[in-house]
């Protein structure tokens, strides 16, 4: 499959939404649930939804790797937050009962400060040079072995997952799911407390195959009846580049759920350390996979290292 596109902006639904006034099951304290409408969005069909590549959305935290000071990085989604009086601010307006329809930030001055070395995400607007809020934004995580842990489909199988040890720079300019034991909850059961386990899914790895027509009750049988929608979402691949979004909670169904499908596939660890001159710490992840390379798993949850 060619590489689909990366994840530099919040990414619109590709139904038209609407806000209703009932607390959210999805972010805690929210007073309120976006959920979508029947009626396909003019930005999806603007993209030419109908012939998107689907892939599944997967439930992590957003990364970047690209150059900082001459090297491949790994860089982490940063989430730049508001200042306490800007986010009271916020509160206020969304506890408000006015008809006002949209919320003005200053961007200069109501947001907390950021490293030095923080950027926006690649795609989001600015504003007189200033970055607007957005969902994304990056820093630099030293990554001292210059490789990382990356999940995909084997190249062979379709029905077999593949976790490898691959070179930041045979990543560059991508965008990644960093999932595992301390992400968002760790819906997929990778590792433990005592022993945790992260890994990196390159955005679009997962292609769906046989998706029903973009309606909104085929999609809600979709997700409520196959194997297949035992997945957090979809994210639509245009051709233009640009990526168009269907959540769960969008069609009013509970997230995270008990046997994702990503938990259905039986996982292969090929390593090829090999290829790579390091010497690995013993308390290292690398060091660890090393000693299960070439060993095939059941599913993802299996997967315990004996460290």
């Amino acid at each position: 499959m060619k590489r689909l596109g990366s994840v530099q902006r919040k990414i619109p639904c590709v139904f038209v939404t609407e806000v209703k006034e009932e607390l959210s099951s999805k972010r805690e304290n929210q007073p309120f649930k976006v959920l979508a409408t029947e009626t396909v969005s003019h930005k999806a069909l603007d993209a030419d939804i109908h012939s998107a590549i689907p892939t599944e959305k997967v439930d992590g935290t957003c990364c970047y790797v690209t150059t900082y000071k001459g090297q491949p990085y790994l860089w982490a989604r940063l989430d730049r937050k508001p200042n306490k009086l800007a986010e009271k601010r916020f509160k206020n307006f969304l506890h408000s009962k006015q008809n006002s329809k949209e919320f003005f930030w200053n961007v200069e001055e109501d947001f907390k400060p950021v490293a030095e070395c923080w950027i926006p995400a690649k795609e989001i607007e600015q504003l007189n040079g200033n970055p607007m809020p957005d969902e994304n934004g990056h820093i630099p995580v030293n990554y001292d072995f210059e490789i990382a842990l990356v999940l995909k489909q084997h190249p062979d199988d379709p029905g077999l997952l593949e976790i490898s040890a691959v070179p930041l720079s045979d990543l560059l300019e991508q965008t990644l799911e960093l999932i595992g034991t301390n992400i968002n909850g760790n819906p997929y059961g990778l590792g433990s407390k005592k022993h945790p386990l992260h890994l990196l899914i390159p955005h679009g790895a997962f292609q769906i195959r046989n998706l029903p027509t973009l309606k909104y009750k085929d999609l809600l049988s979709w997700f409520e009846g196959c194997r297949e929608g035992k997945i957090e979402g979809i994210v639509w691949h245009c051709n233009d580049g640009c990526l168009i979004k269907v959540h769960r909670h969008h069609l009013g169904l509970c997230w995270p759920i008990s046997d994702t499908y990503l938990n259905s596939k039986s996982v292969i660890v090929n390593m090829n350390l090999n290829k790579h001159d390091y010497a690995f710490d013993t308390k290292c992840l690398f060091y660890h996979f090393s000693k299960i390379d070439h060993q095939k798993f059941s599913r993802l949850k299996d997967i315990i290292l004996d460290v």
